[in-house]
C-alpha cells in the first residue's frame, strides 16, 4: 500500500480550528427543556478530496449520534479520498483492552531494536492477547516490557497524548482518538517505527479476532474489504461504561482506519451500539455502492475481557 497524506493546510486549519467541534442542532418543535444533550447531535469536523463526501459525513455520522448519551471521540482517515473526519479526538480515555494493540506494537518494535524475531512463548502470547483479548498473557508482556518501553515506543510512534497505566494497571492507560489513528497510520503504511513484517503481523493477528469480539467498527463495512479490529470495554463507578473500538480496513481499493472511543454509557449495549451507528454511516459514505446484501453484521451478542483495576 502506498501512503498518501492530507494536503497539510486543510488538515491543520481542521485540526488547529475545531478538532474537538460540537455542534448542536435542537429538535425540530422541542421546547428549550427539551432540546437537551440527549436530544441532539454532535458533529464532527471533516476534510476530504472527494467533492461532497465531507459534508455527507459529517451530517451521517452527527445523524448516527442524535439522542444518543455519554461521551464520544471519533477520528476516522481515508487514504483513497483524502478523507479527515475528528470529533473530540483530543479527549482522553481510559483505553480498557484497545491498549493490546499498543502493547503488541510495542513489542515488535523493541524485538526490532534488538535485532531478534519473537520467541514461541511472546507469539503464543501475542495472539491470544488479540485474537481472543486474553487479560493474563496481557498482563505478561506489560510485565515483560515494563512502562518505560510502553513509553519508548509511544514516543517513537507520536502518540504523545497516551500515557500508560500505572502499577500494571494497562487498562486504565490514558488514550486518545487521534494517539489511536497514529496507531492504526502506523500499522497500515510503511513507516520507519514497524518494519513491514511487523506490520503484516499485527493486521493479521487483528484480523483473526474471535466473531464475539468482532463488534463495533466492524459494523457496515462492505464485502470483499479485509476487517482488522481491536475492541475493548470497563466500567467504573466513574464515567460508568468506556465501549471503544479501532478498526483498519483494506484490500479491494478499500485504505482507511476508524477510531470510536466512548464512555459515560450507561450500559454496555449503549456504548456498543453507538460505535456501531457510527460505523454503518463511515462505511455506507466511503463505500455507497456496496450492496446492502454483502455488508457485514457484527456479532449480536458482544465478548470482551474486562482489564483489571483497583476498586473504586
Amino acid at each position: 500500500m502506498t501512503r498518501e497524506r492530507i494536503p497539510r493546510r486543510p488538515r491543520t486549519a481542521v485540526c488547529a480550528a475545531l478538532t474537538a467541534a460540537v455542534v448542536v442542532s435542537p429538535v425540530a418543535g422541542a421546547g428549550a427543556g427539551s432540546a437537551s444533550a440527549a436530544a441532539a447531535a454532535p458533529r464532527p469536523v471533516c476534510v476530504s478530496h472527494q467533492s461532497g463526501l465531507a459534508g455527507k459525513l459529517s451530517k451521517d455520522i452527527a445523524k448516527a449520534l442524535r439522542g444518543r448519551s455519554g461521551s464520544i471521540a471519533i477520528s476516522l482517515r481515508d487514504h483513497a479520498t483524502h478523507t479527515r473526519c475528528t470529533l473530540r479526538a483530543n479527549q482522553r480515555f481510559d483505553s480498557a483492552s484497545v491498549v493490546k494493540a499498543t502493547v503488541l506494537g510495542t513489542l515488535l518494535w523493541d524485538a526490532q531494536r534488538h535485532h531478534r524475531p519473537l520467541t514461541k512463548g511472546e507469539k503464543t502470547l501475542a495472539k491470544a492477547m488479540i485474537t481472543k483479548s486474553d487479560n493474563a498473557s496481557t498482563s505478561k508482556l506489560w510485565k515483560k516490557l515494563k512502562a518505560t518501553r510502553v513509553k519508548a515506543f509511544l514516543r517513537a510512534a507520536g502518540m504523545d497524548a497516551t500515557v500508560p497505566g500505572e502499577n500494571g494497571y494497562w487498562g486504565l492507560t490514558r488514550i486518545t482518538a487521534n494517539d489511536q489513528e497514529r496507531l492504526l497510520d502506523l500499522i497500515t503504511h510503511p513507516n520507519t517505527v514497524l518494519s513491514d513484517a511487523s506490520r503484516r503481523y499485527i493486521l493479521w493477528l487483528m484480523g483473526k479476532v474471535i466473531r464475539e469480539q468482532r463488534w463495533g467498527t466492524p459494523a457496515g463495512a462492505p464485502g470483499g474489504v479485509r476487517i482488522q479490529v481491536k475492541n475493548g470495554w470497563l466500567e467504573r463507578s466513574t464515567h460508568g461504561w468506556r465501549v471503544h473500538s479501532i478498526g483498519a480496513f483494506t484490500g479491494g481499493g478499500h485504505d482507511y482506519t476508524l477510531t470510536v472511543l466512548t464512555q459515560d454509557n450507561r450500559t454496555m449495549k449503549a456504548g456498543v451500539a453507538t460505535i456501531e451507528a457510527v460505523a454503518r454511516a463511515v462505511h455506507k459514505d466511503l463505500n455507497p455502492a456496496a450492496p446492502a446484501a454483502t455488508v457485514y453484521a457484527p456479532t449480536d451478542r458482544p465478548q470482551e475481557a474486562l482489564p483489571a483495576v483497583p476498586k473504586d
